[in-house]
């Protein structure tokens, strides 16, 4: 052990997908393709969220999620570009710190934002008199900077966590990005406390977001049902039917990859569900709640009327 720990490792190699070089680059491709919907779709939503009327708690709490969205995919999609294009698969230690600090930030962050947008269509529906009052400016403050407080706290707790052990040759990552259970394997030290951490703070998070979200929904099914008119009706479901659609493809990945069966665990497998909601879902999310939304769908219209811009296609 003590002629490992002589060698300390100074930089680590994200092994990706080990594929061949022509598949290399229609992977590179098809990522880019990916990551510039990604940014053009994300900070379209911003920009008309702030440069419209849609000012609404609704629309604020969007603009949020779109953001982190943004950072979200950012925190892994450029390094990965990197790695098919270059070959060059070699990332520094600190570079592999910062990364994995952003990406358990973000993610954790837009946990954390799906369970505050339930919130607000669970005021909309239920206490729809009172949705003024509840969801006023300081309170929609409030619901965005605690997620932000919070996951910025865990993230920096697990990335030094990780961090201040000790890492000994080989210095090969089985993943495509700096991952945090992957990188515990490589260490020389002492890893029971980290793992602790890690299943105390991974279960709270991912139990109780998705909870808080199922039993807002539970009310809000129960309020829906209570409505005489099938137009009102209608209207309440539509308002959830976009959030619901972004929470069952986030959430249906993270368990689809941490609650399958050990038999059926592929690493491989493990891999492309991380590319998919690292990278895929950021550019999803401003489709679902666009193109689907009329509100949005109008303010195309005015953007396509005011500057001339082709835009009746994307609606």
């Amino acid at each position: 052990m003590a002629e490992r720990n002589s060698t300390r490792v100074t930089e680590f190699i994200p092994l990706g997908f080990s594929i061949h070089r022509k598949l290399d680059l229609i992977l590179f491709l098809l990522i880019l393709v990916v990551y510039t919907l990604t940014l053009v779709g994300n900070f379209g939503m911003i920009s008309l969220i702030q440069l419209d009327v849609l000012h609404t708690p609704m629309y604020f709490f969007l603009s949020n999620l779109a953001f982190v969205d943004l950072c979200y995919s950012s925190s892994i999609a450029p390094e990965f570009l990197e790695t098919l294009l270059t070959q060059c698969r070699s990332i520094s230690f600190y570079a592999c710190a910062t990364q994995l600090g952003f990406f358990l930030n973000f993610l954790i962050l837009e946990m954390f934002l799906l369970v505050v947008m339930a919130y607000d269509h669970y005021v909309t529906i239920c206490s729809p008199l009172l949705y003024r009052v509840i969801m006023s400016q300081k309170a929609c403050m409030q619901l965005v900077v605690g997620p932000y407080l919070y996951s910025f706290s865990v993230a920096l707790l697990h990335t030094a966590g990780t961090f201040q052990l000790i890492y000994c040759d080989p210095n090969t990552i089985n993943h495509v990005y700096c991952d945090d259970i992957t990188l515990i394997a490589l260490t020389c030290s002492d890893t029971s406390l980290k793992e602790v951490l890690i299943f105390i703070f991974a279960g709270f998070n991912m139990v109780s977001s998705l909870t808080t979200i199922l039993i807002s929904y539970l009310y809000i099914v129960a309020a829906i049902l209570r409505i005489q008119s099938t137009d009102w009706r209608y209207k309440a479901f539509s308002i959830c039917a976009l959030h619901l659609t972004a929470v069952t493809i986030f959430y249906g990945t993270l368990i689809f990859m941490y609650l399958q069966p050990k038999s059926n665990y592929s690493l491989d497998t493990d891999k492309m569900a991380s590319v998919f909601y690292t990278i895929i879902i950021p550019m999803l999310n401003p489709m679902i709640y666009s193109f689907r939304n009329q509100e949005v769908k109008n303010v195309f219209g005015k953007v396509e009327k005011c500057y001339g811009l082709p835009l009746t296609n994307f609606k």
